[in-house]
């Protein structure tokens, strides 16, 4: 028995191999780099010394180049682990966080009969490959010419031509014993509605093999050589091979070239697609006669984690674009987005590459513009605001989009770009916060002889300094932890730029030196210099691993339940022209009831808070943030008896 079809493909789109293979090895941290999945280390198979074994996590298999051992995630558990294969699926399934389906008795006999389609399928391909060749493809062949395609590359992408003939293909492949159904139930033929004979979907088209990430030919593509033609271009109905929302035309080789560091182009159409990789753009795809959908979408952060939409600059591509945008904004994830690089209106990627050649369309992919830039430019191009209904409107469309970002962090850098653009627009000093909440006032400047100490840090933040060096210095002195907290590491914000080359280093690093050779020396000095770090417990007691795993668990903890309360109260102050007086002090309260627990459960000192109005504390600086919210509500600082209540 078999798993239900698709299952396994999506078990491996989830893992990461590299983490599954981290388990077993330690990684030569020199000959590998996380950034692109080229992770090299001794092998677990064979007994060496030498980093011979190399996992290139993007494409999820590895190899040994000593002993020869292959293979992707469900293999590697089932060699180092002894078990057997659905063994193996349930220990990746649970890491996961997918449920493993009961085996499906007939999944055997579907997957045997989609083999048996893409069989018919590629004969199908080999035959219009063949037309192409004939005196009835003179005209496509011509046509490819004109289009600036060599001989050699109709071959390297299999294209063919479809001869206006009723049954050309339908008697070709019964004529070599293919059923009649099954040619049907590939999408070649229809059957009328009369119950006659089938009859050829392709009649009088240039043919573009559709492909999957395997390589099967799923599905066709036609170009119509009559340009009075219903449909310029026509796909392969949807069948059991084919799912026009799930593929990807070029899929397996532009993964290959996206792996290898190439960027991700996103076009149009098959001529598109096949234009640009001609002229050194590889890792290019197109969606199947549809807008993208939400699964090519994941295909596409599969792939690579900022794909680049290239569309055409007229108005159909704009829309285009918009409709991505609208259907990415809830699935975007930290490092994980698209740009955007709109081509001159009336030019496709063909007529940029023939004008001005590779190098144009390498600097429209180089100057790719961040999906934020294009929802603005949606919101606002070709509109005036001068008035504040206008302005109105403008805020309540930003609002309503910024809030389907599911990620909280993204959506709060989405806000403060929005603010920024608006206030180019606007000329104004203290711009509305794109949610629709309070002006902030802007900020003093800091002077070039402060901005590298504590006191340029944000309001507030000092203690969120002096908790990531401690962290920081815990995982230098201990880097074998790193492991351990690699994805805390990841999303940290840190508030100092020296801090973010320390954790980036630690990240690419797992020994001392090393990681002080990425960062640097002095910056290892400056991170030990404070006596608040000399004495952590993690620095103070470095042969004690178990003391420093605490010590940075209980670290994060704090620095989460602080920055949690901060967002709370930066949310609250967004919403005051939207709340009342009284709702807006309950619900600054509560965030500082929620920090005063967290920071209670971690041992924090008491003697450093004060009482706010309605009874809670609060450290002394959230204190003076608090009474300078109510200053804004129109409040005194000394709380009254109404304020109490």
């Amino acid at each position: 028995m078999s798993l239900p079809d698709g299952f396994l493909d999506e078990l491996r789109g989830r893992l990461s191999l590299a983490q599954v293979v981290g388990r077993k090895v330690m990684w030569d941290a020199r000959k590998s780099n996380q950034g692109k999945g080229d992770m090299w280390a001794p092998c677990p198979f064979h007994q060496e010394k030498t980093a011979s074994f190399h996992v290139d996590d993007r494409k999820g298999f590895y190899y040994c180049f000593g002993c020869h051992a292959k293979g992707d995630a469900i293999s590697f558990v089932r060699e180092t682990e002894n078990v057997g294969f659905m063994e193996a699926v349930e220990i990746l399934g649970r890491e996961a966080g997918m449920q493993v389906p009961a085996r499906d008795p007939k999944a055997q006999e579907k997957a045997d009969r989609r083999t048996l389609l893409a069989d018919v399928m590629e004969q199908a391909v080999q035959h219009y490959r063949l037309q192409l060749k004939t005196a009835a493809g003179a005209m496509a062949r011509e046509y490819l010419q004109g289009r600036g395609l060599s001989e050699a590359a109709w071959d390297r992408w299999e294209i063919g031509f479809a001869p206006d003939a009723r049954q050309g293909v339908f008697q070709h492949l019964t004529g070599r014993g293919v059923a009649a159904d099954l040619v049907v139930d590939a999408g070649l033929c229809a059957r009328p509605e009369d119950s006659g004979a089938p009859y050829d979907r392709f009649r009088g088209r240039i043919i573009f093999p559709i492909r999957d990430a395997r390589g099967r030919a799923i599905a066709l593509g036609g170009r119509a050589m009559d340009p009075n033609a219903r449909a310029k271009y026509l796909n392969s109905p949807e069948t059991e091979l084919f799912d026009k929302g799930r593929s990807l035309y070029n899929q397996g080789p532009a993964r290959e070239a996206a792996g290898k560091s190439a960027p991700l182009i996103v076009a149009e159409g098959y001529m598109d697609v096949i234009a640009l990789s001609e002229a050194g753009f590889a890792a290019t795809v197109a969606p199947l006669g549809t807008a993208v959908t939400e699964d090519q979408l994941k295909l596409l952060w599969r792939m690579h984690p900022e794909p680049v939409i290239a569309l055409d600059g007229d108005t159909a591509g704009l829309r285009a674009a918009m409709r991505v945008i609208d259907l990415a904004l809830p699935m975007l994830e930290a490092g994980q987005s698209l740009r955007f690089a709109i081509l001159p209106e009336g030019k496709d990627p063909d007529d940029l590459l023939k004008a001005d050649g590779p190098q144009a369309m390498r600097s429209l992919i180089d100057g790719a513009v961040p999906m934020v830039q294009l929802l603005w430019r949606r919101e606002t191009e070709g509109r005036a605001f001068d008035s504040p209904e206008r302005r109105a409107a403008l805020d309540q469309a930003l609002r309503a989009a910024i809030r389907r970002i599911g990620d909280r962090s993204i959506r709060s850098h989405y806000g403060d770009e929005i603010n920024r653009l608006r206030r180019e627009l606007f000329g104004q000093s203290r711009p509305p916060n794109a949610r629709g909440g309070a002006w902030r006032p802007k900020a003093a400047p800091v002077l070039p002889t402060t901005r590298a100490s504590l006191l340029a840090v944000a309001e507030g933040a000092v203690e969120d300094v002096l908790r990531e060096a401690v962290i920081l210095a815990a995982l230098v002195t201990h880097p074998e932890l790193v492991s351990e907290f690699e994805s805390a590491l990841e999303i940290m914000d840190l508030s100092l730029p020296e801090h973010a080359v320390i954790r980036d280093a630690l990240l690419a690093h797992e020994v001392r030196e090393d990681i002080a050779a990425a960062a640097g020396e002095d910056a290892l000095e400056k991170l030990f210099k404070p006596r608040h770090v000399q004495i952590a417990p993690p620095v103070r007691h470095a042969g004690d691993v178990g003391l420093a795993r605490q010590c940075v668990t209980e670290e994060l903890a704090k620095l989460a339940a602080r920055r949690g309360a901060e967002r709370e109260i930066a949310e609250a102050l967004e919403d005051i022209t939207e709340l009342a007086d009284e709702a807006v002090t309950w619900r600054l309260s509560e965030a500082a009831r929620a920090q005063q627990e967290a920071s209670r459960a971690a041992g924090e000192d008491r003697a450093e808070y004060d009482i706010a109005p309605n009874g809670v504390k609060l450290k002394r600086e959230e204190r003076n943030a608090f009474d300078a919210i109510l200053r804004q509500l129109g409040h005194s600082g000394a709380p009254s008896d109404s304020d109490r209540e």
